[in-house]
């Protein structure tokens, strides 16, 4: 039987969210927990992959297994076993082919940015010291709209097949003690937020201009795009599925 989970993490302490060799991520905790719950080996499948030091306050992944009685007592008995800084909101069935990958249609992330400094968000965000143009800023991120190949902004020396990406949202906004970037896409590339923001922060501290945006993204190149920001700043806020995928069953 196919079941999804729900959960949210802070990704300071993990390599990212997919396996690796020689660090600790967040689907390594999370299935040893599966596994010991179950008494048996646990495959999760995420709805994509977070950098290390990414933060997620909602993802999902999918698992196989044979039908787990009593669901909210897995879900306690599983955040009995996973760290503080991971938490599980919800595992459910759903249909045998829905994919929590392939099924998503939007994902959207938040970067936040500190204008001055604040011990308490240190670690959650980044610092700033430079006055912003927050309004050429969002001019510039209104031409993400316009385009479609944002190879640009993609780490280079990487498997993708294709740097098409079909970006619907992207905005700043101030909220309540920081500055918060939002974008929306169907997906997005390695590294892609995080050099969009680098990107559009250097428009912001007048390092360039609204326009080169534009030449940028037509470039093509990484090498032309601004720096990446920190990891720290960076959290995956929703994942959204047809109906049809995330609907509960049982």
């Amino acid at each position: 039987m196919r079941y999804f989970v729900e959960f949210s993490y802070l990704g300071k302490d993990y390599h990212g969210w997919q396996n690796q060799p020689n660090a600790i991520t967040v689907q390594e905790v999370l299935e040893k927990a599966f596994s010991t719950l179950l008494r048996m080996p646990v495959a999760l499948t995420g709805a994509g992959r977070t950098d290390a030091g990414v933060h997620a306050k909602q993802m999902f992944a999918h698992f196989n297994v044979d039908e787990i009685q009593d669901l909210d007592q897995f879900v306690y008995r599983l955040n009995s076993l996973l760290p503080e800084a991971i938490a599980v909101h919800d595992v459910f069935l759903v249909n045998s082919d829905a994919h929590a990958r392939f099924d998503a249609e939007e994902r959207t992330y938040e970067y936040w940015v500190l204008q001055y400094k604040n011990p308490f968000l240190g670690d959650f965000a980044h610092y700033i010291k430079h006055t912003l143009n927050v309004v050429a800023m969002n001019e510039a991120a209104r031409l993400l709209l316009q385009y479609n190949d944002f190879e640009c902004f993609s780490k280079t020396h990487t498997d993708v097949k294709t740097y098409l990406c079909d970006v619907k949202k992207a905005v700043w906004e101030l909220k309540e003690d920081r500055l918060v970037f939002t974008i929306t896409a169907d997906r997005f590339l390695r590294n892609m937020v995080r050099a969009v923001v680098g990107t559009l922060l250097d428009v912001g501290t007048g390092k360039i201009k609204v326009d080169d945006v534009k030449s940028i993204i037509n470039s093509k190149n990484r090498s032309n795009a601004g720096p990446s920001v920190p990891a720290k700043g960076l959290y995956l806020t929703s994942v959204l599925y047809p109906k049809k995928s995330i609907e509960k069953h049982g």
